[in-house]
């Protein structure tokens, strides 16, 4: 028996690969002579970074970036096995974890350290990118990134706009000729989650906006903004980002990408298996075992376990789903995905126990469903 477990993060307990670990300790019990390949995986969100730079031996990289309010931070990008392809998490640098809740400010907050980020990977040879944009501190429309890779923007007097977001309602002309040369020669992987378009009662100030600040007086001007933006965007490039899905993503952080450079947006997952080659590694296995936090309608929204649900039952692989929890009324709605469906908190296990204790709780919870099989 071959089983492949491929968790992903249990958020705020276990690690994917800690997860990963635990559920064959467990597995162990029942199946002590089976073969176990651990694929711990993420979805574009949290994690990414760490476990595509370990599943393909690459290498994490530390440099000095600005932060979102313009202050000089460490921060990480990955460069994968391949030794051309650059995994960045604009979190790391322009994330809503880099600033308290009483400094979170829309008018000042930029992705410029995220287009740093971009630029060192360029230095250190990538030409290959996997963006995971989740996290965001910023809803400036990704136009700190592109000032970082090089591209200025200007009001109507010919004055270059810097960091004071309202201003950016007077832009007249975005020039490009000094974005990085390189940057043609590159192919980046958005990884992204939500079709949002930058504008509208959808947009990114709408939706995601007010988690970073907005508040009832900044809307107005923040989507003024943007729509400027917008209109500046299609004058220059030719290419109309009002209405196109995912260009509202991280605070309109796609629409820069969509706009300026030779980009594509895909489920998360979908890049993060691509990359690993997952397919190929589902040749002669018995069962997959993936799982998450908790598993409910949001995982059918493009989640790490139902991407592998897909791939393992397009191989003939039945797959078994063991998350934190699994509520009754979300069962119905995961079972046609997965042959299997159980989860820690049960029964025998509540929520408080699960939460402090998560390791023994997930090894009984796995010992049980390999019981199962």
């Amino acid at each position: 028996m071959h089983i492949i477990i491929s968790p992903d993060s249990f958020k705020g307990t276990l690690t994917a690969k800690e997860a990963a670990q635990t559920m064959k300790d467990g597995l162990l019990r029942v199946f002590p002579h089976a073969q176990y390949t651990l694929i711990p995986i993420a979805d574009g969100g949290e994690g990414t970074l760490e476990v595509l730079v370990e599943l393909t031996e690459g290498q994490m990289q530390q440099v000095v970036v600005e932060d979102p309010l313009g202050r000089p931070v460490d921060a990480r990008f990955g460069i994968l096995g391949d030794g051309k392809t650059g995994v960045i998490e604009m979190a790391e640098a322009s994330g809503i974890m880099r600033v308290t809740k009483s400094e979170r400010n829309p008018f000042r907050a930029s992705t410029y350290g995220t287009g740093e980020l971009i630029r060192h990977a360029l230095d250190a040879g990538c030409r290959h990118f996997i963006l995971a944009i989740g996290g965001s501190a910023t809803n400036d429309g990704g136009i700190g990134a592109m000032r970082a890779l090089g591209a200025r923007f200007l009001d109507g007097s010919g004055k270059v706009l810097e960091t004071d977001l309202p201003s950016y309602q007077e832009l007249a002309t975005i020039d490009l000729a000094g974005l990085d040369s390189r940057l043609p020669k590159c192919r980046f992987d958005i990884a992204c989650d939500v079709d949002n378009p930058l504008l509208g009662e959808r947009g990114a100030t709408a939706i995601f906006g007010p988690q970073k600040g907005v508040e009832r007086g900044h809307h107005d001007v923040l989507e003024n903004v943007l729509r400027r933006y917008a209109q500046v965007v299609e004058e220059t490039t030719g290419k109309s980002v009002h209405e196109l899905p995912g260009a509202g993503a991280a605070g309109g952080l796609g629409t820069a990408f969509l706009a300026f450079l030779p980009s594509t947006l895909r489920p998360g997952i979908e890049i993060i298996l691509d990359e690993i080659d997952f397919d190929s590694k589902l040749d002669g296995a018995s069962w997959v075992v993936t799982g998450e936090g908790k598993s409910d309608v949001q995982t059918l929204s493009g989640k790490a376990p139902l991407g592998i649900a897909f791939r393992a039952k397009k191989a003939g692989v039945p797959v078994a789903l063991l998350s934190g929890m699994v509520r009754e009324e979300d069962r119905v709605l995961l079972a046609p995905h997965f042959d299997l469906i159980d989860s820690i908190v049960s029964p025998s296990c509540h929520l408080e126990e699960a939460l402090s204790r998560p390791v023994p709780a997930l090894l009984a919870a796995a010992e049980r469903l390999g019981k199962s099989f």
